[in-house]
């Protein structure tokens, strides 16, 4: 009885953490590890193991900030370092997100004309979708929602098995390093890494775990909480991969998008497997246009002081209701301009992105190792260490992307 009224207790306190690490699995995260398959093999498995580490190394980290001080990292950043530092770090963050939340609904609209549907009655459909679950909804019933469709991330498992993988091999090369020294081969791991590890996640799972009000007495469960939505994310990548690694790669077929990925999984691993991947890449790109909004709105009013809440009426929060608003009708309105070159509008968003990361990790580092603010709950030195070397590493890595993200865009 005692260990089922636990279970109980658990399951109400997961959330934040498993809808952070599955929202990662958008449309651009669908599109790397597809490329990763479809280029590659099963030769870039092996790298959603550090991957996974890594995300759940500063997931943990975000997580103990929300519960022990009860604020939002950008609550937190306008404290300690100033408003005008807080005001151009949320501006940045506002126009890379704008670009993310374009990518979604590109996402959204690709997959809805797998089926047949015009982008200009899917996106909007999909828009007013996003706006009235999050405007008309409180945290909770939000949050349990989200949780929900989290199981249809669950067609990319069945999709890797219609593929008929050899199962050896799959295991052969998650568990054995394979290193190839092209440019191309390196790009795509920094990819696959960046894609996982992001500015916009740190800000919205400290938001979501203040907002269902866990503490200090809630660590153990914020901790099953972190590891097993990093250990979601990878699964759903790995199957991504495993799918069109078994497929796409033995035929040569590169592909560009998700969307391209489904098409060609069509006439290689069925009709039920090109399904799978579309309705997956749809549910991904919707839902992920309603957590990238929120996630922006979320810190942009910690950063300014402004009431937040799911749900809330306007009276009640105006801001928070106005901002999140704009950006869903930003990011919807511009898909359906004729003619528009979108992908140098993610390059944009995405070279904005790299120069955010190294500096949103250096200011947690330096929050969650004040002792005023964090006390007994602070980094431990081994914790430092791992945290330390890295985030060294992936500021080095960010470099890298970013440097190739600018030669790809002045081409």
């Amino acid at each position: 009885m005692a260990r089922m009224k636990k279970f109980i207790i658990l399951l109400s306190l997961l959330g934040p953490a498993i809808i952070t690490s599955n929202i990662n699995n958008d449309a651009g995260g669908i599109a790397i590890y597809s490329i990763a398959g479809a280029r590659y093999g099963y030769n870039l498995l092996w790298t959603l193991i550090p991957t996974v580490f890594l995300l759940i190394v500063y997931q943990e980290m975000s997580a103990r900030m929300g519960m022990v001080t009860g604020k939002g990292l950008a609550d937190l950043i306008r404290e300690n370092s100033g408003i005008r530092v807080a005001f151009w770090v949320m501006l940045s963050l506002f126009v890379t997100n704008v670009g993310n939340t374009m990518a979604e609904f590109s996402g959204w609209a690709a997959s809805m004309e797998l089926f047949g549907a015009s982008k200009y009655i899917s996106v909007p459909i999909g828009a007013f979708f996003v706006w009235f679950l999050v405007t008309r909804w409180n945290y909770s019933i939000f949050e349990k929602i989200v949780l929900s469709v989290c199981l249809i991330y669950s067609t990319y498992i069945i999709s890797a098995f219609l593929a008929k993988p050899d199962w050896g091999e799959v295991m052969q090369k998650t568990v054995t390093p394979s290193i190839e020294w092209s440019s191309g081969y390196l790009i795509m791991i920094i990819s696959i890494i960046g894609t996982s590890i992001t500015p916009w996640q740190q800000f919205y799972l400290q938001a979501g775990v203040v907002e269902k009000g866990l503490n200090e007495q809630d660590r153990w469960a914020s901790k099953v909480d972190v590891i097993g939505g990093g250990i979601m994310m990878g699964v759903v990548a790995f199957f991504i991969i495993v799918a069109c690694g078994a497929t796409l790669f033995p035929a040569g077929i590169h592909i560009h998008t998700a969307e391209d990925a489904a098409l060609s999984l069509k006439p290689l691993a069925g009709k039920y497997a090109y399904i799978l991947f579309a309705i997956g890449l749809a549910n991904a790109s919707l839902f992920s246009a309603c957590i990238l909004p929120l996630a922006t709105t979320y810190y942009i009013c910690e950063a300014m002081g402004w009431e937040t809440g799911t749900g809330k009426r306007f009276k009640e929060a105006p801001q928070f209701n106005t901002i999140f608003t704009i950006i869903v009708i930003l990011g919807a309105s511009i898909i359906l301009i004729p003619n528009i070159p979108l992908i140098k509008v993610m390059w944009f968003s995405q070279i904005i992105n790299c120069l955010l990361l190294p500096l949103i990790l250096i200011f947690m580092l330096m929050l969650v190792n004040n002792e005023e603010l964090m006390g007994e709950y602070r980094n431990s030195h081994w914790m430092n260490m791992v945290t330390y070397v890295s985030t060294g590493l992936l500021i080095g890595l960010n470099l890298i992307l970013l440097y190739n993200t600018c030669i790809d865009a002045m081409r």
